[in-house]
């Protein structure tokens, strides 16, 4: 009787060192998954939001890996509101929504629906078409817009014409905006690889 007490207790023993070792498991798991996403996030190649960013680039014409390539390098697909006002995913100026609003005949947008992925991703789409189309089709004239404004952007024009350069994008002389060209540009091939399926380039 005493041997299988013995056994019982031993058994019972083994029990609770297993819930202890799962509870602590859960427990870890739970702690460290949000660091875990944040470090791939920030050091990885995160896509969320895959359909909304095809349907708004179908609409817009562009590539989707462009989309998700913006949407990365301005806010890595984590949504924020900036210092200057700059809302959601592609980080829209109050004032170029009103404009975007005003051409699109959404008279009754409001700024608060910028949090929205679906609005956001779809006026960040229509901006980056209307930038293309601005710009003859260059990407690269596109972007620095899309970061350092129209208004830079045709002053540097101006200037490269008036001494019958081309200007590219080694020319252009903000720091962040060439960073930001060239960050882009990168994250856009990256996309095209890595997401193909998601983004509706495979079968």
């Amino acid at each position: 009787m005493s041997g299988g007490r013995a056994r019982a207790k031993f058994w019972r023993r083994r029990l609770v060192a297993l819930i202890t070792l799962l509870t602590l498991a859960v427990v870890g798991v739970v702690l460290v998954a949000p660091l875990a996403q944040r470090v791939i996030d920030h050091f990885g190649l995160p896509l969320r939001y895959a359909g909304i960013i095809r349907q708004q680039a179908a609409r817009q014409h562009l590539d989707p890996a462009l989309v998700a390539a913006v949407i990365y390098a301005e806010t890595r697909f984590r949504p924020r509101t900036s210092s200057t006002g700059a809302e959601g995913l592609m980080q829209i100026e109050p004032a170029t929504a009103r404009f975007l609003a005003h051409r699109t005949g959404g008279y009754a947008f409001r700024i608060s629906e910028l949090g929205a992925a679906q609005v956001n991703i779809a006026y960040g789409s229509y901006y980056l078409r209307y930038l293309l189309n601005a710009y003859d089709g260059s990407t690269v004239l596109a972007l620095a817009a899309y970061n350092g404004g129209e208004t830079n952007v045709d002053h540097w024009l101006f200037a490269a014409r008036a001494t019958h350069r081309r200007f590219l994008a080694r020319d252009i002389p903000i720091s962040e905006t060439r960073a930001y060209v060239s960050e882009v540009l990168a994250k856009q091939r990256a996309y095209r690889r890595r997401y193909a399926r998601q983004l509706g380039y495979g079968s």
